[in-house]
């Protein structure tokens, strides 16, 4: 048996030993990586030792492939208990077999070298592995061999079949005939001009070759209409296409002559209050562990785990060529793996911080991408600021954000993720979406696409991403509140009408609590520890402060509705379980649906008072304009938290005043952005 088999669940706990036992896992991480933490980061010589295991015990062969091979998190309440426990240290991977399409979920002890499971997956149900970087590059030599495809690039003209794209893209499962348990990719096609030339501006617009990955061959060719491919060309990089650059921007430098305020030890960053853990994983990229904030003389905990767990991008055009149009980026991708390596002063500006990131290979080997994860500090203007009218004191404080980021690229969409800590408590996340939209050949009148160039298009589409959010405020006790603005009626006890008051509603099950956000009704959610309370006897508590965009637009009886039904709601909440990490289930790839947070919800359990996940809906809605073409300027979407009760005052009275020679105007100030104006202080 498993210490996390012995051990009594971390929601059995009463709230407030759960909270101490949060405490003193917070300050025993202190010596960072040096007591081998449990959620420290795989190695490359882990990932060897780790292939060396499965091919030992006979699971490898010429055609197996690692789909995801990533560290096995252990269970919360073993991580809290560490290091007063030992805590095995153990990886998954899944296992394809490309020649037979046989699937294998495997978990092995890095600790003891042995394989401690090995299920077996059947793809008609369970959903496929996520797409291997190699099988992109199979499938231009499958479509490029079939006859059919190459006689309807011949329609279109096209005889130079070296300058055709294919474009190979996620299948989704519509229960098509024959389709189910095949492992598939639908394939659409460009077209470049010249090696060099950017070929999404020549969809060829009207052909998907659906392609059997198995079989190696396309087992269905839809040519539907003949289109016209639009010529002009949209080569965001030639000199020759964007005109001379302008030369009237000076130089901006960014210094911090005594070095940046933060200190790495390991995996575990400090910065002011603040103290975390960094992680990366294949499929979510960057994680944050054990995120807590210093008030007074005890480090409290705010989130034990935070993470972009999925993100989906369904498209509207429902001819028959694109009806299919949705991808699941991490789940189907892996955003981990497709992640960039930053380079300084073109990504990250500043005094940076960069850590490597390494991942396995389809082969099971260490690939290392350098500089995947940029760190640095931000000025972020004002963060208090109060000129007094009787004293006349006049004071100011400049607020700072520490900034932890990384970018990937999945096909032609570029995304950067960036977590900001501030100096008041404040968390946030945001996600920038730049890179090329997909396009099409546009139709006069389309009521799904946008002309972006002339006969170019580009459909109508959604970024709809879900933020897990494992809380631990003060602890494992957590609840949730909703709060709406309520405008009160002229009445006996509102006789002008002005008053308004605030309504707060206890989400008490999982039912309760798959909720729409409501910008008509201020409607933000605070998380709050019943057992631990602030000097005014409130329970200590953050507010998740949603954008309120629309969630998913797809049709309830449509198969991404299925698929994605995360994207349904703005905000879920799940008791605690080790097993529920991803909010579209764990094989999101052809899956049928139903999988994730509505099979998570289904026992309806208790999130009063207890160990809770929220899972946070956000994103945007794509119109694509003209300014989105060539190439797509930044587009941003996020999320707040931030606190509300949880300290007893203004955390940042004690945040010096800028040491600037002039904090306004024109006159020199002697005391920075401090003192007094009329010289009393």
């Amino acid at each position: 048996m498993t210490i996390a088999d012995s051990a009594p669940p971390a929601a059995a706990r009463p709230a407030a030993a759960a909270a101490d036992a949060a405490d003193a896992a917070a300050a025993a991480d202190g010596g960072g990586d040096r007591t081998g933490h449990p959620l420290r980061r795989l190695t490359a010589d882990e990932i060897r030792v780790a292939r060396t295991v499965f091919d030992e015990a006979g699971l490898l062969g010429p055609t197996v492939r690692f789909a995801v091979l990533a560290l096995e998190e252990p269970a919360k309440e073993d991580v809290l208990a560490f290091p007063a426990v030992t805590v095995d240290r153990q990886v998954r991977a899944v296992l394809l077999d490309v020649a037979t399409g046989a699937v294998r979920s495997v978990v092995a002890s890095l600790t003891t070298r042995s394989v401690l499971s090995v299920g077996e997956s059947d793809p008609a149900v369970d959903g496929q592995p996520p797409i291997l970087l190699e099988e992109f590059v199979a499938v231009d030599e499958i479509v490029k061999a079939d006859p059919g495809w190459r006689a309807a690039m011949a329609r279109r003209g096209i005889t130079d079949l070296d300058l055709v794209r294919p474009c190979p893209l996620s299948a989704g499962d519509f229960d098509l005939p024959g389709e189910r348990g095949r492992r598939l990719l639908r394939v659409l096609s460009f077209l470049a001009h010249r090696p060099a030339d950017h070929c999404w501006a020549h969809p060829i617009d009207g052909v998907v070759a659906y392609v059997d990955l198995i079989e190696r061959r396309v087992i269905e060719l839809i040519d539907h209409e003949l289109l016209p491919i639009p010529p002009e060309e949209g080569n965001f990089d030639d000199p020759g296409y964007v005109g001379p650059a302008r030369t009237t921007l000076r130089p901006i430098e960014i210094t911090q002559p005594e070095g940046p305020s933060f200190s790495v030890d390991g995996d575990v960053v400090s910065w002011e209050n603040w103290r975390f853990r960094i992680g990366f994983d294949p499929r979510e990229g960057l994680v944050l562990h054990q995120l807590s904030i210093r008030d007074s003389d005890r480090d409290r905990p705010l989130i034990y785990r935070a993470s972009v767990a999925e993100m989906v991008v369904p498209y509207a055009d429902p001819s028959p060529v694109r009806f299919w149009q949705n991808y699941f980026d991490a789940g189907e991708y892996l955003l981990g793996q497709q992640v960039n390596s930053l380079r300084l002063g073109c990504d990250c500006l500043g005094e940076i911080h960069y850590f490597d990131a390494v991942l396995a290979d389809g082969d099971g080997n260490p690939r290392e991408v350098p500089n995947a994860i940029c760190m640095h500090e931000e000025d972020y203007g004002v963060l208090w600021k109060h000129t007094d009218l009787f004293t006349e004191s006049s004071e100011t404080r400049r607020q700072r954000r520490l900034v932890i980021s990384f970018f990937v690229t999945v096909g032609n969409y570029d995304y950067g993720f960036y977590w900001y800590l501030y100096l008041d408590g404040t968390i946030q996340l945001e996600v920038k979406a730049t890179g090329v939209v997909f396009t099409s050949a546009y139709q006069d009148g389309s009521a799904y696409a946008a002309e972006v160039a002339p006969g170019l298009g580009a459909p109508y589409h959604q970024h709809l991403f879900s933020a897990r959010l494992d809380m631990m405020l003060d602890g494992t006790g957590n609840a949730v509140d909703e709060l709406d603005v309520r405008p009160l009626p002229v009445g006996p006890d509102n006789p002008y009408g002005n008053a308004f008051t605030r309504q707060v509603t206890r989400l008490r099950t999982e039912s309760e609590a798959a909720r729409l956000a409501d910008t008509g009704r201020g409607r933000v959610w605070r998380i709050v520890n019943p057992g631990r309370v602030n000097r005014l006897g409130q329970p200590v508590g953050y507010l998740l402060r949603p954008e309120g965009q629309p969630v998913l637009l797809a049709d309830g009886g449509s198969s991404i509705a299925r698929r994605a039904a995360f994207a349904t709601r703005h905000l879920w909440v799940t008791r605690y379980h080790p097993a529920e990490r991803y909010p579209a289930g764990d094989q999101v790839n052809q899956h049928p649906g139903n999988g994730g947070l509505p099979a998570f919800v289904a026992g309806d359990r208790s999130i009063d008072d207890a160990d809770i996940v929220l899972w946070h809906t956000f994103g945007s809605t794509h119109f694509p304009r003209t300014e989105d073409w060539p190439v797509m300027p930044v587009d941003t979407c996020g999320f707040t938290l931030r606190p509300a009760g949880f300290f007893d005052r203004n955390p940042t009275l004690d945040v010096p005043a800028s040491t600037a020679a002039r904090c306004a105007g024109d006159a020199p100030d002697p005391a920075g952005c401090a003192g007094h104006e009329a010289g009393t202080g």
